[in-house]
């Protein structure tokens, strides 16, 4: 296959997925391949999935279809899969329905360019192996539809959690953490193209863990040495587990300004029952422990969450222990999901997803319900307040307005000022829904 070709990636899921997504438009652009917006005009199609959810499955075999009947228009038109659902879905995708052309899993797109030019009619190309020390780490990403302002910094691949109800530790595989130089001299770079913020990412970045002949650097250490980078560059990271967010890493988010003063802290459940049969290896008094050690060390810090309604055997009980731990903990945000069993996880070997779907979405309405009165109430304690926000571009609603976040993620809307996008500004906040604080500038 001749060089030059265009190429149109498209992703689906986590900031992860964004990420790698980067690192194969690095790969091939440095191989000759031209990145391009528009379907339409590509050459080669790829797309980037995820297994975590059914419902983002059946998004991405929508879009397969979409893209096979371009195929018909444009026989030499190349169709690919990537990322984590390349080796569970091969089969189907490639032999029974034939929409695949190449199959990559996230350990494989190095080998992307030469993929390419092994397609052949007959022979689809397949590279789904998984690696022990694949980390990407000499790899300058090619930031998509990057704002110029916020990025991400792959910092360790694989999980080895093994939560029953998720696919990662099969499809991405074991937990690997990235040379620590390497990340700090990727942020560095970032700072000097003016980029102001990073996004640190892993499937559990507390458990970052880098040795070499000098010693050993933990996630905290990390943090540490990132922030010392230059203090005009906020610093984010996700996701983190509940079992490995120690008081070192909250002391050390407290030590600097530039380290963003919000946590993800997925709890999935607030019932020891389930998440006993999650194996999360905590329990809700120890979550709770960990909670009160945020709001103890970081008392203006937000927190997020995950979480799952209608697990396997989960009782009305186990629901409304839910409830009880989200108005205890009054998170200011929650990605909220109703369960969907994934094929090869513990769950589906060993549980049944015995949860009624209509149950399962009652459930789910009431957490949405709940998590839109905790945000909105979170919200309104900024009400007069004067914070720092960075400014991140336009707002979609209005060309008069700016938005642009706090420190704790906040997103807030105000009208455009002399200050660009990339520049921190304080704005006072005068009203907010649970989504979105509205403010006005204020002079500094």
């Amino acid at each position: 296959m001749k060089k030059n070709n265009k190429i149109f990636i498209e992703t689906y899921g986590c900031q992860m997925n964004f990420s790698d997504s980067e690192i194969v438009a690095s790969i091939l652009t440095n191989d000759g391949y031209e990145l391009i917006p528009n379907v339409l005009e590509a050459d080669i199609i790829f797309i980037n999935t995820c297994s975590i959810r059914e419902n983002a499955e059946d998004r991405v075999r929508k879009r397969l279809y979409y893209f096979k009947s371009l195929k018909k228009k444009n026989p030499k038109l190349v169709i690919g899969l990537l990322g984590c659902m390349a080796d569970r879905t091969r089969l189907a995708l490639v032999e029974e329905e034939q929409l695949l052309d190449l199959v990559a899993g996230p350990d494989s797109y190095r080998h992307l360019p030469d993929l390419i030019r092994q397609i052949s009619k007959e022979i689809p190309a397949i590279d789904t192996i998984l690696s022990t020390d694949e980390t990407y780490a000499d790899i300058s990403p090619v930031r998509i539809d990057s704002n110029g302002i916020s990025a991400f910094i792959s910092i360790m691949r694989g999980c080895e959690n093994y939560c029953s109800y998720c696919v990662v530790p099969f499809t991405r595989g074991k937990e690997r953490s990235r040379d620590a130089a390497s990340i700090i001299e990727e942020t560095k770079d970032l700072f000097e193209k003016g980029y102001r913020e990073v996004t640190l990412l892993g499937q559990n970045v507390n458990s970052y863990r880098w040795t070499n002949e000098e010693g050993t650097i933990n996630f905290a250490q990390l943090l540490e040495l990132i922030a010392e980078v230059n203090s005009r560059i906020r610093i984010r990271f996700a996701t983190s587990h509940p079992k490995d967010i120690s008081d070192e890493l909250l002391y050390t988010i407290a030590r600097h300004d530039n380290l963003c003063k919000a946590i993800h802290l997925p709890v999935q459940s607030g019932s020891d029952h389930i998440l006993g049969l999650m194996n999360r290896k905590y329990t809700r008094k120890q979550y709770m422990e960990r909670i009160e050690a945020i709001r103890r060390i970081l008392p203006n810090c937000a927190i997020s969450t995950d979480i799952i309604s209608g697990f396997c055997e989960e009782t009305e009980a186990d629901h409304q222990d839910t409830l009880s731990l989200m108005e205890w903990v009054g998170y200011d945000a929650a990605y909220m999901f109703k369960y969907s069993e994934r094929p090869q996880t513990l769950a589906a070997e060993t549980l049944k997803d015995n949860v009624p779907t209509g149950i399962k979405d009652q459930r789910l309405q009431e957490i949405i319900q709940l998590q839109q009165k905790l945000s909105l109430e979170r919200n309104k304690l900024e009400i007069g307040k004067t914070v720092q926000v960075l400014i991140e571009g336009r707002s979609k609603r209005s060309e008069d307005h700016y938005f642009g976040r706090t420190i704790q993620n906040k997103v807030v809307v105000f009208s455009k000022t002399i200050a660009q996008p990339g520049d921190l500004i304080k704005v006072k906040i005068l009203s907010v829904t649970s989504a979105t604080m509205i403010g006005e500038t204020v002079e500094s």
